[in-house]
């Protein structure tokens, strides 16, 4: 018995050092992991966005996010949310433009999140991926210039995929073998439009 109560003492005292060491080596490495992450996401909204110096929050259309959340559900894209919207300046600090960050879970992989950069005239400047984890050779290939940049400099509108190769300039080529990502980057586009046309262009 006693042998017993000597084990789980011990059993527990190492358990106990493990967690404390984990704890501690989570505590040291979350802030350097944020700070990798918030670089790439800078990195991300310069390429979408290459014509502005900054970019910066705004509280109106922040609280704007969570009001037309359920309009957007309702439109069709599939499962998409809005999840940050930004204001694009140039160097002396004037709005050309905007960031708009959105998702799908619609990803063969599951959650996609991408940036969506958008014009004070309504021009899609480009897209880019914050989060992406589908097949690769595949669905990764949604990261190409070859199917992303198809949004760029296009007008904002709805956008549909096609596989029989696009004849109308809302109409989005899908990627070979992963018509599901092409329609779940497309379905986060056009959230990320639609909000833009019923919460800033309006």
């Amino acid at each position: 018995m006693k042998g017993i109560i000597k084990d789980a003492v011990i059993l527990f005292i190492i358990t106990l050092i493990a967690g404390v060491c984990l704890g501690a080596v989570h505590e040291i490495t979350l802030e350097p992991i944020a700070q990798a992450q918030l670089a790439a996401n800078t990195a991300t909204y310069q390429e979408v966005y290459p014509d502005a110096a900054s970019f910066d929050t705004n509280e109106e259309l922040t609280q704007a996010i969570g009001t037309s959340a359920e309009e957007i559900a309702a439109q069709g894209y599939g499962s998409v949310t809005v999840d940050s919207v930004q204001e694009a300046l140039d160097a002396s600090g004037n709005v050309i433009g905007y960031l708009i960050t959105s998702s799908s879970t619609e990803g063969y992989g599951g959650s996609i999140q991408i940036a969506v950069g958008i014009t004070n005239e309504g021009t899609l400047t480009g897209i880019g991926f914050l989060s992406i984890s589908e097949t690769a050779g595949l669905g990764m290939n949604a990261q190409n210039p070859e199917f992303k940049d198809q949004y760029a400099g296009k007008a904002a509108q709805e956008f549909e995929v096609t596989k029989t190769g696009a004849t109308a300039d809302n109409q989005i080529n899908a990627i070979s073998g992963a018509t599901i990502t092409s329609r779940a980057v497309t379905g986060a586009v056009n959230a990320a439009v639609y909000f833009y046309e019923i919460c800033i262009a309006q």
